[in-house]
């Protein structure tokens, strides 16, 4: 085999089972949070736990490089968003996506990992194209005036958190999976619905961003 193509097969490899270790780090931080061990995680998602420790050191190593993953698929997502014409399919295709996939899971990690520059950077990349499109839906007139892109993200969080998902997973119901899986889809839908223009305002003030960054500086 070529150099080239081997490049190309070790670096597929590695992506897979970094979307496959996401996964299962999703689900085991989601029951255990920031305790989560290194060895469920592996288990949970297939891999070796040697092979996970000849790639990082350390169980915060993994976590950062988990939380840049996240990152930068929920940069990938919202960006999908934008390239859609519509604004309010843009908008749709984005939260619908963001709570599928999952980020709010790691929310866990807050205050246990350091922020390095580079996930700086992947964060302000992911809320450029969150505030682009929520920008886009208001002058639109498609989205109320009233909902920021913090609100998006904190809704996203609540809802990728699914606590019927989790003792499913507990009590390995594959079974029911698809269904509860299903039933998430419909509560996106209803809120997605709730997010149309309307005649009540919100309660104010809109959250600050502090209220989503400040937690992820180590505590005082």
């Amino acid at each position: 085999m070529p150099d080239r193509a081997r490049r190309a097969t070790r670096r597929a490899d590695a992506e897979r089972n970094d979307r496959a270790l996401l996964r299962a780090a999703r689900e085991v931080i989601a029951i255990d949070g920031a305790h989560a061990s290194v060895a469920a995680i592996a288990a949970r998602a297939g891999v070796g736990i040697g092979s996970l420790y000849r790639r990082w050191r350390s169980k915060e190593e993994l976590f950062r490089h988990l939380t840049d993953v996240a990152l930068d698929e929920w940069a990938r997502i919202a960006e999908e968003g934008l390239a859609r014409d519509d604004p309010w399919d843009g908008l749709a295709h984005y939260f619908g996506g963001a709570v599928d996939f999952g980020p709010g899971t790691l929310a866990p990690l807050a205050g246990t990992i350091e922020i390095t520059p580079e996930a700086a950077e992947r964060l302000r990349r992911s809320d450029d194209a969150a505030d682009a499109l929520v920008a886009r839906a208001h002058a639109a007139g498609v989205l109320r005036p009233d909902v920021t892109a913090v609100d998006l993200w904190l809704l996203v969080e609540q809802l990728s958190r699914s606590p019927m998902i989790d003792q499913l997973t507990i009590q390995g119901r594959d079974e029911l999976a698809p269904a509860a899986v299903h039933a998430r889809r419909r509560l996106v839908a209803i809120v997605l619905d709730g997010l149309r223009p309307a005649d009540a305002p919100l309660p104010a003030p809109a959250p600050d961003p502090q209220l989503l960054y400040g937690r992820w500086a180590p505590p005082p």
